[in-house]
Order: C-alpha cells, then sequence, then structure tokens
C-alpha cells in the first residue's frame, strides 16, 4: 500500500510540476500548483495527522493541473463563473482518479477520492468536507492577504462577506483550529476577522 502511495503522490507531483506559472518562495521558485499541492499537505498533516491514504491522495490532488482550465475558457459573468468552477471539480477528479488507476488503486479508493476532489455531497459526505476544511485553512494561512492585496478596491463590507461566507463553509472543528493558535493568520487582517466571525 505504501508504494502505491508513494507512486501516486510522485505521478501528481510530476503533473503539477508541468505547471508553466512560478511562485518564488523563500528563495525557491516553485510550479504554482505543486506548490499549492505540497500546501494543502502540510495543513493536513497538522489539522487531521491521522487521515487515511485516500484522502491523503485526495488532497494533494485538490488543485491538480488547474491551469489547464482557464477560467477565459467560460463565458464571463457570474453563470460563466460557476460553469468554469463545476469544470474544473469534474477536471481534477478525474485527472486524480486516472493517476490513481495508473499507481494501482482500485475502483472503491479512486471513487471516495474523486467525491472528495469533485466537492460532491458537501456538509453530509465527510470526506469532501474535509478536504474543503484544509482548502479554507490554506487559503486563510497563505493565499488570503495576497488576494486582499490585489483587490485594494473591495470594501470593509466586501472583505467581511468574503470571511463569513468561507468561515460558514467550514466544519465546526476547522473553525476551531483555525482559532486555536494552530494557524498563522494573515496579521494584517487579524482584525477584519475577527470582526467577521463575531457577528458584529
Amino acid at each position: 500500500m505504501q508504494q502505491k502511495f508513494e507512486q501516486a503522490m510522485a505521478l501528481f507531483d510530476q503533473a503539477n510540476s508541468e505547471d508553466p506559472n512560478r511562485i518564488t518562495v523563500d528563495g525557491k521558485e516553485w510550479p504554482k500548483e505543486l506548490l499549492y499541492s505540497h500546501r494543502m499537505s502540510e495543513m493536513l498533516s497538522r489539522y487531521a495527522p491521522d487521515t487515511d491514504d485516500a484522502m491523503r491522495l485526495a488532497i494533494h490532488a485538490q488543485h491538480i493541473q488547474r491551469w489547464k482550465t482557464p477560467r477565459d475558457s467560460y463565458p464571463e459573468g457570474r453563470q460563466g463563473y460557476f460553469q468554469w468552477r463545476t469544470g474544473l471539480y469534474k477536471f481534477h477528479a478525474e485527472t486524480a482518479g486516472r493517476l490513481m488507476a495508473e499507481a494501482g488503486y482500485d475502483e472503491a479508493s479512486i471513487e471516495r477520492a474523486k467525491k472528495a476532489v469533485g466537492k460532491k455531497a458537501l456538509k453530509v459526505n465527510p470526506d469532501s468536507q474535509l478536504l474543503e476544511d484544509v482548502a479554507d485553512l490554506v487559503f486563510i494561512e497563505h493565499y488570503m492577504l495576497e488576494f486582499a492585496e490585489k483587490h485594494p478596491e473591495y470594501s470593509e463590507e466586501k472583505w467581511l462577506d468574503i470571511i463569513r461566507k468561507t468561515w460558514a463553509k467550514m466544519s465546526t472543528a476547522a473553525q476551531e483550529f483555525a482559532l486555536s493558535g494552530a494557524l498563522k493568520l494573515p496579521e494584517p487582517l487579524v482584525p477584519l476577522i475577527q470582526k467577521a466571525i463575531s457577528g458584529k
């Protein structure tokens, strides 16, 4: 089983290493989605270290080869955005499933991972909720401040709405983890986060 898991992870990393978009962190250049997958796995090891292999793979594959489905390949506007998101979920799930099969995983494990990566039955399927929790924790720790800097035009009310929507997608366990000191909150946004989740 360990050999299969390592082979699947290697296939995922190989696929994400093809990302032409590059990010430099602490002096090291990364393919963007390879870095994201490593951040997802690192967060999982902190948040739910006893997670089984099928879900460790699903969480590592959350954004697998995301650049192959660009936003501009769908119509503009809200409806186009949701079509793009739905298309992405399906693409990520199918790609993860194909690579897991290549590594020798059985159909049951593949379907379970695909269901989670495809964000199926959120709030009902514990696997999908775990993936959502980890994705939201990674967003808060690594990407929320960067997102804020890209959108200086957003009002405080808009930001409170974004934070509240993110918070609402998380389980109670993930919310508690975020406030426990185990998550590195983006310092400049802490007052805003506290205001958003206090409901004031």
